[in-house]
């Protein structure tokens, strides 16, 4: 039992990086105007906000069984649940992100295509994930510990490879007309980080 409690606190602090992710899609400051771009911030922010929930609450329900004395069954059942929502929740937020379209600003096209390519990787790759938890031998403790600590290393990799494209997204006005959208700042609360 002891041999997976370390494991577990490291794949807690490894999922709790990935959330980071949806916050590249919340920006913050600036107060310029421009209505065609603030109603596209307006439409990608709404479809943001349940999202961001929705991996906030995936993200806590592991937190919950790592840190508990939980069984092996009980920590693959809630990383599989957790893993599926938040590949889910990815792609919704990509699918909102293409059905706004291009923002009003330079690249606009380019910048949309990149971090729905982005959010659609993510998505992906929390599918494979799942996968990957779903296969892992319960009754063999070990082994199981070792398929855990190769998922977090996953996770690591994916929390750090993954916003670069949403961060170009959200540069200068695209980031200011979000930020000026209260689904998106609430978006931010939800995850924690904003700043009153």
């Amino acid at each position: 039992m002891e041999g997976t409690n370390p494991v577990n606190k490291k794949l807690a602090v490894a999922l709790s990086g990935g959330a980071v992710l949806v916050l590249a899609l919340t920006g913050c400051g600036g107060d310029d105007n421009n209505e065609k771009l603030d109603a596209w911030a307006k439409q990608v922010c709404d479809a943001v906000q349940p999202q961001a929930a929705k991996i906030k609450s995936a993200n806590a329900a592991i937190q919950k069984e790592t840190s508990d004395n939980s069984t092996p069954e009980e920590v693959q059942k809630a990383d599989s649940k957790a893993f599926q929502d938040m590949s889910d929740a990815y792609k919704a937020i990509g699918a909102a992100v293409s059905k706004a379209g291009a923002p009003d600003v330079d690249n606009g096209e380019k910048k949309q295509t990149d971090a729905v390519k982005e959010l659609n990787g993510i998505s992906a790759s929390y599918a494979s994930l799942k996968k990957q938890v779903d296969g892992l031998d319960t009754d063999d403790q070990a082994e199981f510990a070792d398929g855990l600590k190769d998922i977090a290393a996953e996770l690591d990799k994916l929390g750090k490879s993954g916003s670069d494209a949403l961060s170009t997204l959200e540069e200068g006005e695209v980031g200011e007309a979000m930020s000026r959208q209260e689904s998106c700042q609430t978006a931010t609360a939800t995850a924690g980080t904003a700043k009153s």
